[in-house]
């Protein structure tokens, strides 16, 4: 069965190196802090380099309770990752992994454009309900503009 895939696009104010550096080369340090939702993510394999695994632990009494994460590849100089949600409580019987490939291209006025493509890969032939797939859509991208405030909040950090 095919997957459902997701293109986002957005212009935003911040350095795409800054975005890059604070959502992916810190974000395990980054994100609990300023996402409340988020308890912790830990390494559960690698040195946090491609094929390292993290996992994202969330708070109890949130939908999700977690997502291990496989980073397929990065990199740095052209702001440009490449990884999988490879299994999550939330998956159910439906979703096998959510692959991501996010772009970060610098705009002439100092700030990026975000792209992002997101793919659902179901198990075998199941269909994945729209239900999931929204909220798993929505779940993935509410990191963004939480990022974007945080850091525009502070220009210092990754600068």
């Amino acid at each position: 069965m095919a997957g459902h895939t997701f293109n986002e696009e957005f212009a935003c104010a911040v350095a795409p190196h800054r975005l890059f550096h604070g959502l992916y080369l810190d974000g395990h340090n980054l994100m609990p802090k300023i996402m409340p939702e988020v308890k912790s993510i830990d390494f559960i394999s690698g040195d946090g380099g491609p094929g390292s695994i993290q996992q994202v632990n969330f708070i109890d009494g949130y939908p999700v309770k977690y997502i291990k994460n496989r980073l397929d590849f990065e990199d740095k100089e052209t702001c440009a990752i490449k990884y999988a949600g490879i299994e999550s409580d939330a998956f159910g019987d439906q979703i096998d992994c959510a692959t991501h490939e996010v772009k970060f291209d610098a705009t002439p006025d100092g700030g990026s454009i975000c792209k992002i493509k997101t793919t659902f890969i179901p198990k075998g032939n199941v269909v994945i309900g729209e239900e999931l797939l929204k909220a798993g859509r929505e779940g993935y991208m509410e990191k963004f503009p939480v990022f974007i405030a945080h850091l525009t909040e502070n220009p210092h950090l990754y600068a």
